[in-house]
């Protein structure tokens, strides 16, 4: 929930509607909708307005650019025959996978450059931990060389079942960052898979599907869910063999982007700094 508006995107792809939750703040959330549901001239603006941040320069004194979110993927509509999903459609969607025939070097390997599609001469200028301006690379899998079933079965409506029937909080986050969340990032391979994974512009749908099911999760008991929070603050490392229990009360810097937040305040789509809805 931690993905910021963005007037255009949100003209793009909003309507209106009375959400579950009510915040005398939030009135007629605009609706996030999935990526199908948008009309053709949705869909191209969006790309347009994705573009268009990509060439603004960075908010944080980088020499590099910006750029932000709004609809989400449903994947679990296309777990069946991933590789073959309309988000992939290199004239209504992001473009595809990355050709065999069109490779970088990365750290010494060879990443396949996405030649089709909105997002063909995009640059970003990251990977990883490495400053390397770089095509954008896709290397749909299913864990192997092969493409397969990119794991599908990972995040099909039945695996997704019986991640949202798991009742307590640090169970449920772990297991929806361990299967579904990850096998997206791990299929679509490329870009999407290391620490600098927001290169590829299908990471802010990835993840606002992921801010939906949190959501969706919260609403099946919002009196105990919403604020249900838990967990170690930071990952577990020799320095910090036990490290600090997160609380609602931790401060989510920005780094200038934006204000800073505590996760309390991030908790609700429709209080705090936000107002949307699914």
């Amino acid at each position: 929930m931690l993905l910021r508006t963005l007037v255009l995107p949100v003209a793009i792809a909003a309507s209106v509607s009375h959400p579950r939750q009510s915040n005398s703040a939030c009135v007629d959330p605009p609706i996030r909708k999935e990526w199908r549901a948008l009309s053709a001239d949705e869909r191209n603006s969006y790309i347009q307005a994705v573009n268009c941040l990509a060439k603004q320069p960075s908010k944080l004194g980088l020499s590099t650019t910006r750029y932000d979110d709004f609809p989400y993927w449903d994947w679990s509509l296309d777990s069946q025959d991933p590789a073959n999903s309309p988000i992939w459609d290199p004239v209504t969607g992001f473009g595809g996978n990355g050709n065999p025939n069109e490779t970088v070097d990365l750290g010494g390997w060879a990443y396949k450059c996405v030649t089709n599609g909105p997002f063909k001469d995009l640059r970003p200028a990251y990977f990883g931990t490495r400053d390397v301006p770089h095509c954008l690379t896709r290397s749909f899998n299913n864990g192997t060389s092969q493409i397969g079933s990119m794991l599908g079965e990972y995040y099909s409506p039945e695996a997704l079942a019986t991640v949202q029937v798991i009742p307590d909080y640090n169970q449920y986050r772990i297991k929806l960052e361990g299967t579904p969340h990850g096998a997206i990032h791990s299929a679509v391979g490329g870009d999407l898979s290391p620490s600098t994974s927001p290169n590829d512009p299908i990471f802010f749908l990835h993840h606002t599907q992921i801010d939906r099911l949190w959501y969706l999760w919260q609403q099946e008991d919002p009196e105990n869910r919403t604020m249900a929070f838990s967990g170690i603050k930071i990952l577990v490392t020799t320095d910090n063999p036990t490290p600090p229990q997160a609380t609602l009360d931790d401060i989510m810097a920005m780094n200038g982007i934006a204000e800073d937040i505590s996760v309390r305040d991030a908790m609700s789509i429709q209080n705090g700094p936000f107002c949307y809805t699914y």
